[in-house]
């Protein structure tokens, strides 16, 4: 469109500036249910004012309400699904939490999950019906129509966190010899039976094998006469059904992609991911790999307080054993301590720094390994990056913990064996720091896990070594 197509300027119609308050009343609208809103759903809800909590809930939208549930109490989560469950559509039991959503469900009966299940697509229903237990996921598939219930067995039969648990059966395909006035007319008349979006459109052979893509905006563009054979795109994407959900979210993030078909073992289609189920995965995968590093599991939030404390008994048991072996390196030096009184003063400084700057090492590793940015190929210059950075680092603070340590203790020499002991340290805590979870990713153990472990360990124990080591041999 140029200028000459635009409308004439009405003289009547003025831009109106929004008030800077309303604007960020607007944004805030997009960021989910305000605290006020919540506290009067679930004062309405105490009250039972089941008149006002109805209108409540029919001015929010089904994210919204995903969040209402989340956030309240179990009991008022309980009583706001009995009373008024049909205010709550499928797709704001789907956006639940994994385990929000399994205790809501729970409480249901398998006729009212099956409903819920229709009214999903594919890859959606899936998501509801995993975290079931297996009896009452069979109960539920009993009462599911012969399509549904067959793409949920198909999806329960790949691997957990795969490409085709991800997928959604519901997808757009059309033979390559149809021209572009019969794909549309297609789309048109088959409206009912299509995914609620979709991106692209897949070109299949007769033996249903992918061997094109064609963008939407590509297909529009076109005139009804053109071939879809020489409309589409030649270069495909396809993703194996077993793939894992992480290298999709590789391919996706490289390609640029905005939906790509999946295929089974023989590469026929029997599927398509879009971006939207790709950015769950990488929120997933990121969040999953945050809580690793601390030890801590994705559902500890909403458990109780019993499987909380039981789930990270096992880590904090770990980093008891690893905290042994630190005490035992400072017992080694028991005697230059007992002269030297201010190196147990200064031995948590030494440590401490040490701890800090090996965990800015290890994030970064660990994050550039999970994006795949970090591999054989650059590792030694990584390593050797981190390595430098810390002696760098290192000689800096090694001179503000000498000139203090030395004035606070009027001993110049005790300034200079911690400066020391800082050097040393900070060059071991960024080589660890990166080196680690490079290893723990080549031998199969999950760096997020159990970098951290390894990593306090070394740096307590050779942060301690150095400095009573060096106390020992300069000072006593």
């Amino acid at each position: 469109m140029t200028e000459h197509d635009l409308p004439p300027e009405d003289d009547d119609k003025k831009i109106v500036a929004i008030p800077e308050e309303e604007e960020e009343d607007l944004a805030t609208d997009y960021l989910g249910l305000r605290d006020e809103e919540i506290r009067e759903l679930c004062d309405a809800l105490e009250e039972e004012d089941s008149e006002r909590v109805y209108t409540l809930l029919s001015d929010i939208s089904p994210t919204d309400k995903a969040e209402l549930l989340e956030k309240v109490t179990p009991d008022q989560r309980r009583a706001f699904m009995m009373g008024f469950s049909q205010s709550f559509e499928a797709e704001a039991i789907s956006n639940l939490q994994e385990d929000v959503r399994r205790d809501v469900l729970e409480d249901m009966t398998a006729d009212q999950i099956a409903r819920i299940i229709s009214d999903l697509e594919s890859d959606d229903a899936l998501d509801l019906i995993i975290p079931l237990d297996d009896e009452f996921q069979r109960e539920i598939m009993r009462r599911l129509n012969a399509k549904t219930r067959i793409a949920i067995e198909e999806g329960l039969s790949f691997p957990e966190k795969s490409a085709g648990r991800l997928m959604q059966r519901e997808f757009v395909a059309v033979p390559q010899f149809w021209t572009v006035g019969k794909t549309l007319d297609y789309i048109r008349a088959a409206h009912d039976t299509l995914p609620d979006d979709f991106y692209d459109l897949v070109v299949i052979d007769p033996t249903y094998h992918v061997v094109g893509e064609i963008p939407l905006n590509r297909l529009v563009r076109a005139s009804r006469a053109d071939k879809i054979d020489a409309l589409s795109l030649k270069e495909t994407h396809p993703i194996p059904s077993t793939m894992d959900q992480e290298e999709v979210a590789t391919i996706f993030r490289n390609e640029g992609l905005a939906s790509a078909p999946v295929v089974d073992d023989d590469g026929r289609l029997i599927g398509i991911i879009t971006y939207d189920d790709v950015i769950y995965v990488i929120d997933e995968e990121a969040e999953e790999d945050i809580l690793k590093l601390a030890g801590v599991k994705e559902d500890d939030f909403y458990s109780t307080i019993m499987q909380t404390a039981t789930s990270r008994v096992r880590w904090l048991l770990v980093n008891l054993l690893t905290a042994f072996l630190a005490a035992y390196v400072i017992s080694l030096f028991d005697a230059t301590i007992e002269k030297i009184v201010a190196l147990a003063v200064l031995m948590p400084i030494v440590a401490g720094m040490g701890g800090n700057a090996g965990t800015q090492a290890m994030t970064v590793a660990v994050r550039a390994l999970a994006t795949n940015e970090l591999s054989g190929a650059n590792a030694w210059r990584i390593i050797g990056k981190e390595a430098a950075v810390g002696l760098v680092n290192g000689l800096l603070f090694s001179i503000l913990i000498g000139l203090s340590a030395g004035f606070w203790f009027h001993n110049v020499g005790l300034g200079v064996v911690i400066g020391a002991a800082m050097i040393t340290n900070l060059i071991v805590a960024g080589f660890f720091g990166a080196s680690i979870p490079v290893v723990l990713d080549r031998i199969g153990i999950d760096p997020a896990v159990a970098s951290s472990v390894f990593l306090t360990t070394m740096t307590d124990v050779i942060g301690f070594f150095a400095f009573l080591g060096l106390a020992t041999l300069f000072l006593v």
